[in-house]
């Protein structure tokens, strides 16, 4: 971390094992065409994750609903910021339909922020879970939410809905907030994940992106506040700068220290950990459930 190792002689070169393949292959086409067919949204793609063309060849992905336009701006995140369109009622039922035609046992949804919205998204989300329910019983869901700001009672309708896994990312360390995700409180999203374990006994997962110029100790915080807070599965990931407009990366993490950062999750009490530099939030998740 930065107290830890020096800085990269040049942090916009991307180091040898952040290099990954062109997108293309068989099982991209196919997945990049069901999803454009269907009108749908990904975050693999709004996103631009480096693991998209992997996840597509695997026939997975990670749905994006109520649009591709974010109420707040994050300055990490690829995705745009601006006014969003009124929800698709639609949408849930075309995310179940090709959840099902993918056959997915495990499927990922998240969203935008939707700020605009009385209840943050949450009845959307609801939706989307009764939807793939109806139509893929026997599928594990995941929703990584955002949380929900002026929303309290948000929560409690996704919950409603029966989630296997609730996932919110606390992204970086308290200090980095008010830079990184301004319009977030890390206070906010801790007990977000802290009432969805307690109160509907689900499963509830976070993530964090590391090389924005966290220490060490800071990360250790986070991990252990996870842990009080109930959180039992966690991903650990590089940040990449999507463009000169975002913040830039501070330092690429060697790979070998997210096998120290996974041990030491594991030290504060978070029993599943999956860390790497192309880590995200959902990659692989259907792997990571399989492990509990």
């Amino acid at each position: 971390m930065a107290d830890d190792t020096k800085k990269n002689a040049d942090p916009r070169r991307k180091p040898p094992w952040l290099k990954v393949r062109a997108f293309g292959g068989q099982g991209f086409s196919e997945i990049s065409g069901l999803l454009r067919e269907r009108g749908l949204f990904t975050v693999c793609q709004e996103a631009n994750c480096p693991n998209r063309g992997e996840c597509y060849n695997r026939g997975t992905a990670t749905f994006l609903i109520m649009g591709p336009l974010c109420t707040r701006n994050c300055r990490f995140c690829n995705v745009h910021p601006g006014q969003p369109q009124a929800l698709n009622p639609e949408e849930p039922r075309l995310v179940a339909d090709a959840v099902a035609r993918m056959q997915l046992r495990h499927a990922v949804v998240t969203s935008v922020t939707r700020d605009d919205l009385p209840d943050g998204g949450a009845r959307h989300f609801a939706e989307t879970i009764e939807a793939i329910r109806k139509q893929r019983p026997d599928c594990t869901i995941e929703v990584l939410t955002p949380d929900f700001k002026d929303a309290p009672e948000a929560l409690g309708i996704v919950m409603a809905a029966g989630p296997d896994i609730f996932n919110h990312n606390v992204e970086t360390v308290p200090r980095l907030y008010r830079e990184v995700r301004p319009g977030a409180d890390y206070q906010r999203s801790l007990e977000l994940l802290e009432r969805a374990g307690r109160e509907y006994s689900v499963r509830t997962k976070s993530g964090l992106m590391v090389g924005l110029g966290e220490t060490m100790d800071e990360l250790v915080a986070v991990f252990t506040d996870l842990a009080e807070h109930g959180v039992t599965l966690l991903t650990v990931g590089q940040y990449l700068s999507p463009s000169k407009e975002h913040l830039p990366v501070d330092r690429y993490v060697p790979p070998e220290e997210f096998d120290v950062l996974a041990e030491r999750a594991r030290s504060a009490g978070i029993p599943h950990v999956f860390a790497g530099p192309l880590v995200r939030s959902s990659y692989l998740a259907d792997s990571m459930v399989k492990l509990i």
